[in-house]
């Protein structure tokens, strides 16, 4: 016992400083962030021609899938906000809103994360480009950006392509100015992705009441 703590001390000694506090302190802590779906409005628009609605987990690349919040300094380089986290991967996020915002339209009889069955009718399958910061001489550009589509399961068809891109200014790059800023330009992305899929089971959202 007494040459393992030896050992764990001789380890400690030799790490450089904040190497040894994060090992002997663990990770910082972060305070923990939930986007928002848009406001609910008129969820009443009858029945579209696509029943039960599948939103698959999203793709993005490596460092977007994670629940750091991106902000990008220049073009070719990446970090993360040192006191914030998303409450869920950044996949994961959106696919939780997709699902909150489309469960409430009558026009489907199911939205989720898997079919109630073997499978959908349709399954909702999209790529996250960008859902980052970006600064600015004045602040900081919030954009997100997806690449979405409706594949009939049945035979592997495409319904509906559509493209998606959104950004939102901050004040600064301090997370009291980036999350605000976030949430608006995912309320705006969600709403955008709402419209897009209610068009494609052949509802037109302006009907909606």
């Amino acid at each position: 016992m007494r040459l393992f703590s030896l050992l764990l001390a001789l380890t400690v000694t030799t790490l450089p400083g904040c190497a040894a506090m994060s090992l002997l302190q663990g990770e910082p802590d972060r305070d923990v962030f939930e986007l928002r779906a848009p406001p609910a409005g008129g969820t009443q628009c009858g029945r579209g021609r696509i029943g039960e609605l599948v939103v698959e987990l999203p793709k993005t690349r490596g460092t977007l899938d994670s629940d750091r919040i991106m902000i990008r300094p220049s073009a070719l380089q990446t970090q993360y906000l040192p006191d914030a986290v998303w409450g869920d991967p950044v996949p994961a996020t959106l696919q939780r809103l997709l699902v909150e915002t489309l469960g409430r339209y009558d026009s489907f009889t199911h939205v989720g994360r898997a079919p109630l069955g073997v499978a959908g009718d349709v399954a909702l399958i999209s790529e996250i480009g960008d859902f980052n910061a970006e600064v600015a001489p004045d602040g900081a550009i919030v954009r997100l950006s997806v690449d979405a589509r409706m594949v009939r399961e049945m035979d592997a068809s495409v319904v509906s392509r559509g493209s998606f891109s959104v950004s939102t200014h901050a004040a600064s790059t301090r997370t009291a100015d980036l999350i605000p800023a976030f949430d608006a330009a995912g309320q705006q992305l969600i709403a955008q992705m709402t419209e897009w899929s209610l068009r494609a089971a052949g509802v037109n959202p302006a009907s909606c009441r």
